[in-house]
């Protein structure tokens, strides 16, 4: 009985030491290479860009970033590191290349997105990204 009672002590501070571990986590720096930070976007952000951005955002990015882009998606909460929101200032304040880079080649809990979204719908995307407001 005590070394059942010793396992459960053992299991509750595991538990709560995960639990405290990963409370108010916040995601590591990513660091995007040189050549992908000054990258121009190719695609024109006109209308037909943004409607196929938009459909790819809902598709791919909405579930977990939340359909107005505040990383509030109904995924968000299960997931280990907190969701962008691509409304704030440091979001926004990134290149498209940034983003582009982040998209294409994912991290933990953002899926990489190259071979699955050609790189036309990659820039689409940011494209609708850079369109969304509070």
């Amino acid at each position: 009985m005590k070394n059942l009672k010793q396992i459960v002590f053992i299991g509750i501070l595991l538990v709560f030491g995960i639990s405290l571990t990963s409370f108010g986590q916040k995601s590591k720096p990513w660091d995007v290479p040189a050549n992908f930070k000054t990258m121009s976007n190719p695609v024109k952000s006109d209308d037909a860009s943004l409607l196929a951005g938009k459909d790819l955002f809902n598709k791919t990015c909405a579930a977990c970033h939340g359909r107005t882009g505040l990383g509030d998606g109904p995924k968000s909460k299960g997931l280990k590191t907190p969701v962008a929101s691509f409304l704030t200032a440091e979001c926004q304040k990134q290149t498209d290349g940034e983003l582009f880079y982040k998209s294409k080649t994912g991290r933990g809990d953002m899926p990489k997105y190259e071979g699955k979204i050609d790189d036309t719908g990659l820039w689409q995307t940011v494209n609708y990204i850079r369109s969304l407001k509070k």
